[in-house]
């Protein structure tokens, strides 16, 4: 796996590291007014859970975009943590199920295909991601699903002609780290069931 320079990878880390403090704040803040006995009004949970979800997308853009040398780890724990912020009070249900500790790459691939699977699930549904001793498995089932074909044609055929927008970038992005770190991906992809399979 090459090591060289990624700028898209160090911007990444830059924005989401210079956000990630002002919102863990704003979150801080929150909390503190409601410990002084400011009420509860639908107003206030508003702008806690706004700011949950937000904390918990930056954590998961700052690993799935930002750089990830080959000696870094990332603990179980922190990836749980991410993922219950994603989903709390959502329609998506995320179960994942790894080793405690893991090589941060590896959670960047996993973290992009987790975002292309949500793509495919805006009604809802439930995602569970599962690393073996071998393999990744990731398996996203839901009653309606959105799939794009062409659009999951270009993790598999780099010539693949679809122009990506901004809301489907990981698409790309995932296309690149998998050329990256020269893994291939396995998707079957049926009516309510997208399973993906990819070599450790």
């Amino acid at each position: 796996m090459s090591d060289r320079l990624d700028l898209n990878a160090l911007i990444g880390s830059r924005i989401c590291h210079d956000l990630i403090s002002p919102i863990g704040a704003i979150g801080n803040g929150v909390e503190l007014l409601q410990m002084d006995g400011a009420a509860r009004s639908p107003e206030m949970t508003l702008i806690a859970e706004s700011v949950a979800q937000a904390n918990a997308r930056i954590r998961l853009f700052r690993i799935a975009f930002g750089s990830a040398s080959s000696g870094q780890r990332i603990g179980r724990p922190e990836v749980v943590s991410i993922l219950t912020g994603l989903t709390r009070g959502g329609r998506l249900e995320l179960v994942w199920n790894s080793p405690q500790d893991l090589a941060r790459t590896e959670v960047k691939l996993a973290l992009l295909l987790l975002m292309c699977l949500e793509t495919a699930l805006s009604h809802g549904g439930k995602i569970v991601i599962e690393r073996s001793d071998t393999r990744w498995t990731l398996t996203a089932t839901a009653p309606r699903m959105r799939v794009d074909p062409a659009l999951w044609e270009v993790l598999s055929n780099p010539a693949a002609p679809h122009d990506i927008t901004p809301a489907q970038v990981h698409f790309a992005l995932l296309r690149e780290e998998l050329a990256r770190q020269g893994r291939k991906l396995v998707a079957e992809i049926r009516e309510t069931e997208i399973r993906l399979g990819l070599a450790v």
